[in-house]
């Protein structure tokens, strides 16, 4: 039978249960599942023009509250790179992936609510699949979220928990929600049902180039959770038989919020030591990267120790290699970033996305806010309106470099109508 387990110790839980972290270390937890062999990409015709054509590769099967989300176009914007078009989803974004996942589990275990947190696109998914689902949530996003996300949020009929500080503090407010008994933990971060949906962005590629995978793919990078179903994907694919090339990962930061970047740069499995005078704040007095219980995630040090500053060179329109700010921001505060879909300070599974990007052979590029802007603009000029986040990748890629060579895609993972366009400087 399918279950949790936890990546770092080894426990086990029934997914039956409704304990949404490990309770021995309190990190995120893994899936037992293994696909069905023998289906091929010619195989998938006819079927439900949805991701769940890819009912074999599964852990749910099938969903009663789906809203035929998936299968969103592919279309070039070069010679070489192509934009996979996710925000055309249910939700406007590629959260809808993930969210019909967990919202199906949910539905199926029934329990008395549903708690989320999010910087705006995953409660608007959760929202409207609880709502599918008929099950009462609540979601807990930062001060400064989008009014327009807030809004679709509440438009499902979500409660919505507005949370003083940044997206730490956020996290913590609704991790102690799911502690209470009858509640559901829906986090994209720490429930691998979310992961096992996002798989389907790279099932879909590899369906629509024809049973193969790009040379590399472009991915956002706050909790990575886009990223990491990619990898499982492609490790699925691979022990299937199905591809024999693994794509380079290109994990894309902001600048401003970069600590994978920095952690990747300085040759470390694990985010880097942040000293007492360093720390990310929310406002609250409390260290970001701390677990619900006041421990820190398994592997990491939130203990004594400087913060290397912003390293690598600037690269063409700006864009940094793999380096960034470790801390975030000037005086150890949370810092603002056009990119607030990806403005994660410590995120649990960093080991998993540093060990993803290594394995495929990529790197990590920030880009700063400026190149947001001209990216959101520029794609705008193409016809497509996508939000600042969505836009990062596109900005990293369209500077160029050897880290961006050969056949890429990039993902559009929200649209414009969730933040507008950004303000000039």
């Amino acid at each position: 039978m399918t279950s949790y387990h936890c990546p770092v110790d080894g426990t086990r839980s029934a997914i039956t249960a409704l304990t949404w972290c490990c309770p021995v270390c309190r990190g995120p937890w893994d899936l037992d599942f293994t696909p069905v062999r023998g289906v091929a990409a010619n195989a998938l015709a006819g079927r439900a023009d949805s991701l769940w054509r890819y009912k074999e590769f599964l852990p749910l099967d099938t969903s009663a509250i789906s809203l035929g989300e998936g299968r969103t176009p592919l279309v070039p914007l070069t010679d070489t790179v192509s934009a996979k078009l996710d925000f055309l989803m249910p939700t406007l974004s590629f959260k809808d992936r993930g969210a019909v996942m967990l919202g199906e589990l949910a539905r199926r275990l029934g329990p008395d609510r549903v708690v989320a947190d999010s910087s705006g696109n995953a409660g608007t998914s959760f929202a409207a699949y609880c709502a599918r689902a008929g099950l009462p949530c609540t979601v807990y996003v930062p001060e400064g979220t989008s009014a327009k996300k807030t809004e679709q949020i509440r438009a499902h009929g979500a409660r919505l928990v507005t949370v003083p500080g940044g997206r730490e503090a956020t996290a913590r407010a609704a991790r102690a929600a799911a502690d209470e008994p009858g509640a559901f933990y829906a986090s994209h971060v720490f429930n691998p049902y979310f992961l096992h949906g996002t798989k389907t962005y790279a099932y879909e590629l590899w369906e629509d180039l024809g049973g193969r995978l790009p040379e590399a793919l472009a991915v956002p990078v706050g909790n990575g959770t886009l990223l990491l179903g990619v990898a499982l994907a492609v490790a699925e694919l691979r022990a299937l038989g199905l591809i024999t090339a693994r794509p380079r990962l290109i994990a894309v930061q902001a600048e401003a919020v970069s600590p994978l970047a920095a952690a990747f740069r300085a040759g470390a499995d694990d985010l880097l030591p942040v000293g007492a005078g360093d720390l990310l704040r929310d406002g609250e007095g409390e260290a970001d990267g701390l677990l619900p219980d006041g421990g820190t995630v398994p592997g990491r040090d939130v203990g004594a120790g400087g913060v290397p500053g912003t390293g690598g060179g600037a690269g063409a329109g700006g864009v940094r290699g793999a380096g960034g700010n470790a801390a975030g921001g000037a005086g150890g505060v949370e810092p603002a970033t056009l990119a607030e879909g990806i403005a994660i300070p410590r995120p649990p599974r960093a080991r998993q996305i540093l060990a993803a990007v290594r394995e495929s052979g990529g790197t990590f590029l920030t880009v700063p806010e400026d190149g947001i802007r001209e990216a959101q603009r520029d794609l705008a000029a193409r016809g497509l309106f996508v939000e600042t986040t969505g836009v990062a990748c596109w900005a990293a890629v369209r500077a160029g470099g050897d880290a961006v060579r050969g056949e890429v895609v990039v993902p559009l993972c929200g649209s414009g109508l969730k933040t507008g366009m950004a303000a000039s400087a």
